[in-house]
């Protein structure tokens, strides 16, 4: 079973305040997109490697990716302006004979080969696509112009992370088969889904901690210590 992973690492860094893209902000001694990109290449359940890099950071990401030693990586292509833009053009690259694409983003580095495990080999279950979940902890309401309409339920709410693991076949036709919602997809699953996907949930891992701001890189920096 031939397994390519999306590795997405277009994201600006604003929110980090900094003067580079989020995948090359330091975290310790090196970058951001390091973390993930080593993880994904020391993954047995990975075999080839697709970068969608920050605009004009293909150079960059594939010189990160020789000085790390990582031999998977296939590609390095220029995101688009959303998140499902960069996963498409990723998925563009990956061959028709593939069988499954793991889609992952840099954001998350403290990636772990267990939970690779989980997404990949929940697609052997019949299952168009496996997502890793943590249950919600905090009351969830939904609001409309400050006001609470609705408090969920949290019994029936996780939160979801990558990586994302799908049957290629399925990805492709829900993300290159048709042009981009009105809303983009905030991840893939929600595009499989839409598509009339089954997606199952696996345990997710409290260490994947998205990096957003200054506070998440820190948090990230004390759970590697």
């Amino acid at each position: 079973m031939s397994v390519w992973a999306v590795l997405a690492a277009a994201g600006s860094g604003e929110r980090l305040g900094a003067d580079r893209p989020k995948a090359f902000v330091r975290l310790g001694e090196r970058p951001l997109l390091a973390e993930s990109l080593e993880r994904l290449d020391a993954s047995g359940w990975v075999d080839e490697i697709v970068v969608a890099a920050p605009p004009g950071w293909e150079e960059p990401v594939i010189l990160l990716a020789e000085e790390l030693g990582c031999s998977k990586v296939r590609s390095s292509v220029p995101g688009g302006p959303t998140r499902a833009e960069s996963v498409r053009r990723g998925l563009a690259e990956v061959p028709e004979e593939a069988a499954v694409v793991l889609v992952h983003d840099a954001a998350r580095p403290l990636l772990e080969e267990d939970v690779i495990e989980r997404v990949v080999t929940a697609l052997t279950e019949g299952w168009d696509g496996a997502v890793p979940a943590l249950p919600v902890a905090d009351t969830i309401k939904r609001v409309e112009d400050e006001l609470v309409v609705e408090t969920l339920d949290r019994d029936g709410l996780r939160a979801v992370q990558t990586p994302q693991a799908f049957v290629a076949e399925t990805l492709r036709r829900a993300l290159l088969g048709g042009s981009e919602p009105p809303s983009p997809w905030t991840d893939c699953a929600a595009a499989v889904e839409a598509s009339g996907g089954r997606i199952r949930i696996v345990a997710g891992d409290r260490r994947l901690v998205k990096v957003t701001d200054p506070a998440d890189l820190e948090r990230v920096a004390a759970l590697m210590a």
